[in-house]
């Protein structure tokens, strides 16, 4: 069927086009307000050819047409609604800006755009860090003799794959959510910023990080090239947007990201590391207690970002001054407490496709890798994420109470057991539960949305 097709079957549907009030379109569905709900057949809007669901809520029908189809059908079924009975432009206005101000939320947009950015990367997320588990526990189990074998290089060559290239991949999904026509751009930017060549360049006397700042300084720089790209666009003619549009856009973003985007995201990364590890790492046992439940709160946040991977060094050094790193237990206590959460969610839901999502996700989750739940689950859904983020406060404080500690770093979630200092792993598995238990209160008690199928 054309997409005046489609529209003529849906304006029949939903009682002819007297029968509509306003239409209007949002990135995925076509919304309409109605005169009479009861004329709606949604049994045949289901079952009608391009159509992905059906939601009727907030006073409107809304039809799911996705991405881009979404645009061409609602374009066709006001062609045939006609301007008299849209009642005019302001009614479609008005619904639009009652919609935006009930659940277009400042925190709602960032979780949109962050889950859009991450979603496509969960499969990826999801076989690397299995590899990477399995290899990581081979690894503290067999010891060095196994980590200079050809297997552990391959199988750790196979489990890095996404990672190594994370920066490029989110800069592409970024620009294409940003809104460029240019989303391989993003792919560059984020090279450039994570580039081994970056070491080579010195800057007010100071020799650039690859991938300083972590995937932060990735989206800032993406959303400033958007910015740019669509400032060139108005004014570039369109004979010479081939070539100046692109040129502007990325001299301009790798100039802000060197000299602005990314120091000030490497030394936010910087800041927190140390400040976390010396108050964990206090006599006090109140301090103590108050930084691992803020640390363990956060962490969730900062894995989302990348930012983590600046407490790495903190980790080392550590180990290299007392043997051990008490700021690993704590921060594990983060994917733990996902766990719950996700527990939770899959208890709740009558969502099919989110079950599934749920019941894979758990499986690396237990093993410590945690972006499958945040991307696939928790962090879509809003709420449970920031239950998550609780249950690892709590998780978190009973880690440094207990002061557990870890002789080594790469391994997380039940695996990490394997790494606690003396011998203090049942002490750690306490911790463990009550992150489970914890995270998965928190969800329980702050609800969610259930998606429609």
């Amino acid at each position: 069927m054309t997409n005046l097709e489609i529209a003529k079957n849906l304006v029949e549907l939903v009682g002819g086009k007297d029968n509509i009030k306003s239409v209007a379109n949002c990135m995925t569905r076509c919304r309409m307000e109605l005169f009479d709900y009861s004329k709606v057949d949604i049994d045949a809007i289901k079952k009608s050819e391009g159509v992905l669901g059906v939601v009727n809520a907030e006073g409107q029908l809304q039809v799911i047409y996705g991405p881009g189809k979404v645009n061409k059908v609602t374009a066709e079924v006001s062609k045939l609604v006609g301007k008299k009975v849209l009642i005019g432009e302001d009614a479609v206005k008005a619904t639009k800006e009652k919609l935006k101000a009930k659940n277009d939320t400042k925190f709602k947009n960032i979780l949109k755009k962050l889950g859009s950015i991450f979603i496509p990367l969960i499969p990826l997320f999801v076989a690397c860090g299995l590899v990477l588990a399995v290899n990581n526990i081979c690894g503290v189990q067999f010891g060095d003799a196994y980590k200079t074998t050809t297997a552990a290089q391959i199988i750790g060559l196979i489990g890095n794959g996404v990672f190594s290239i994370l920066s490029i991949l989110v800069g592409v999904n970024a620009a294409k959510e940003f809104g460029s026509e240019m989303p391989m751009m993003g792919g560059v930017l984020g090279g450039i910023l994570s580039s081994s060549g970056l070491a080579n360049i010195t800057i007010f006397g100071k020799a650039l990080t690859p991938g300083r700042g972590g995937i932060i300084s990735v989206i800032l720089v993406v959303v400033l090239s958007v910015y740019i790209e669509k400032v060139c666009r108005k004014f570039v003619p369109d004979v010479l947007d081939l070539f100046v549009t692109p040129l502007v856009t990325l001299t301009i973003s790798v100039l802000a990201a060197l000299f602005v985007l990314q120091p000030v995201g490497g030394f936010i990364s910087d800041s927190i590391g140390i400040i976390v590890s010396q108050t964990i790492a206090s006599d006090n046992i109140i301090v103590s207690v108050i930084s691992g439940a803020v640390s363990g709160a956060l962490f969730l946040p900062l894995v989302m970002t990348g930012m983590h991977q600046a407490l790495t060094p903190i980790h080392a050094d550590l180990i290299a001054n007392v043997g051990f790193t008490v700021l690993l237990p704590i921060l594990a206590t983060a994917g733990m407490a996902q766990v719950g959460a996700t527990i939770a969610v899959l208890r709740r839901t009558k969502n099919k496709r989110l079950k599934k999502t749920a019941k894979n996700g758990l499986v690396p989750g237990f093993l410590g890798i945690g972006e499958p739940l945040i991307y696939g689950i928790t962090l879509p859904l809003g709420k449970p994420f920031l239950g998550a983020c609780l249950g690892a406060g709590v998780g978190g404080a009973v880690m440094a109470f207990l002061k557990v500690g870890a002789v080594a770093m790469g391994v997380s979630g039940l695996p990490l057991a394997l790494l606690i200092s003396d011998g203090k792993i049942l002490v750690f598995l306490i911790g463990v539960l009550v992150s489970y238990v914890a995270g998965y209160l928190f969800t329980e008690m702050l609800g969610f949305e259930d998606p429609v199928e």
